[in-house]
């Protein structure tokens, strides 16, 4: 692996410690969480560990020609699943900004009456970020409301695998019933994030629960989420979860490869599923058949792009993954390469998978749509915040137009369609403040 140059990297995290979350067995729907410290702490060591890593010009890894003290907003881009389980995923963002930018005393300004300001927090950084909801943008969170995937979830819980290990489980579930107080327990229902929680937050149940408990509550888990949100087919339903984010993915790494683009640095904050459906659907678990379970609080995947040293002018990628916070980076091999795959291939191979908007993902789910949607190109500017907001004003105005006379047209018909105008996938939400910049063209490959 002969490509020292870091480029840029996109990372992958998943939120840290949180209350107890519980999830539908069939929907998928999870109830609210909230964040707590210890899972602050596991975010921000992650931060602290992707700073050093990355941002440090002594490391090895150091990406070449990022600012490493005062964030340079047009070389970072955070993005935020705030769906299901709340805000303990944008909590563990925050606090992952923190680390990896921590306050600075150089974050000042002088004003014209030479007064010299400094940010409040000993120069605490503010980085913009962009949160993902799913009402509007289906990148982050496809698996919920979703017909065929809850018509998988189903296939799995009926197929034979899956009775049989629910019935080799059964002498565990019931020995666990005097530890869930009332809760349903089943293969389809396994509540181990309720023993998990208990364990870690409440010292009279860890005193309780008998040894290897946890370890068996998680091991089951691990083989009904792996079964949920995987599929043999690398276009399946079963792998919606990182289908859906790569769309974010793959553009962040055409904009890292495009000189003209100064993106470097792009953080995607998100829960467990798709990083159990990435290494699915790119072939890792074949080499690596212990990532066939849930990532721990505080994972990451790191992809790097790296740059080959002249004659050769292709770009590499490096893939690394780290479980939890008490473990370093490992590097991981997709596509059963050996060594770091051209970025160019690894586009190739997942591009007809890739769920890249809002319709595709509406095709993919069965989920029908009223109208269909009108293309918008992604982040289209015109370089004015003013011109911006009265483009958007018009464009509002004209569709709502063009909608009220196809209504005219055709008979209405009852459907579920996606909320909010946006059709890419990687589109801008409506609430949420965004650090504003022009965006390139995507580089021909």
């Amino acid at each position: 692996m002969s490509h020292p140059e870091v480029h840029g990297v996109v990372i992958l995290a998943r939120n840290g410690d949180r209350s107890e979350c519980y999830q539908d067995p069939i929907t998928q729907k999870s109830d609210y969480t909230q964040s707590t410290p210890l899972g602050e702490v596991q975010a921000h060591q992650l931060g602290t560990y992707l700073r050093n890593l990355y941002l440090n010009p002594s490391s090895s890894s150091h990406i070449r020609g990022i600012q490493s003290d005062l964030v340079d907003l047009k070389q970072v881009h955070v993005r935020v699943k705030v769906g299901g389980e709340g805000a303990s995923v944008f909590d563990s963002a925050t606090a992952l900004l923190q680390g990896l930018f921590p306050p600075n005393p150089s974050n000042k300004i002088t004003l014209a009456n030479e007064t010299t300001v400094m940010a409040p927090l000993n120069g605490y950084q503010y980085i913009p970020v962009e949160t993902v909801e799913p009402s509007n943008d289906r990148s982050l969170e496809p698996w919920t409301d979703c017909p065929a995937f809850q018509k998988h979830v189903q296939d799995v819980q009926k197929s034979d695998e899956f009775k049989q290990m629910s019935q080799k489980a059964q002498p565990f579930f019931n020995s666990l019933k005097d530890f869930v107080y009332g809760r349903e327990i089943s293969m389809e229902n396994i509540v181990w994030d309720y023993v998990n929680s208990e364990l870690v937050h409440n010292k009279t149940y860890a005193h309780r629960l008998p040894p290897t408990f946890i370890e068996q509550a998680r091991g089951y888990a691990n083989v009904r989420e792996d079964a949920i949100y995987s599929d043999k087919a690398m276009a399946g339903i079963g792998n919606i979860a990182s289908r859906a984010a790569l769309s974010s993915i793959l553009k962040a790494l055409q904009r890292i490869a495009f000189n003209g683009d100064p993106l470097q640095l792009m953080v995607i904050e998100t829960t467990y599923q798709p990083f159990i459906s990435f290494f699915h659907q790119t072939g890792v678990i074949d080499s690596h058949p212990e990532l066939k379970a849930i990532p721990d609080f505080g994972s990451a995947l790191a992809i790097e792009l790296r740059r080959a040293p002249p004659p050769d002018v292709r770009d590499f990628l490096r893939f690394k993954f780290r479980n939890g916070t008490s473990e370093d980076f490992r590097t991981i091999h997709v596509f059963k390469h050996h060594e770091d795959i051209p970025v160019t291939e690894f586009i190739y191979r997942l591009e007809n998978s890739v769920i890249d908007s809002n319709r595709e993902w509406a095709q993919a789910c069965s989920v029908n749509s009223e109208a269909g949607w009108l293309s918008l190109p992604e982040r289209a500017t015109t370089g004015s915040k003013l011109a911006d907001a009265s483009l958007g004003v018009f464009l509002a105005l004209f569709m709502t137009m063009i909608m009220f006379f196809i209504g005219k047209a055709i008979r209405r018909r009852r459907s579920v369609r996606l909320a909010g105008p946006e059709d890419r996938l990687s589109a801008p939400p409506s609430e949420v403040i965004v650090q504003l910049r022009n965006e390139k063209a995507h580089i021909p490959f």
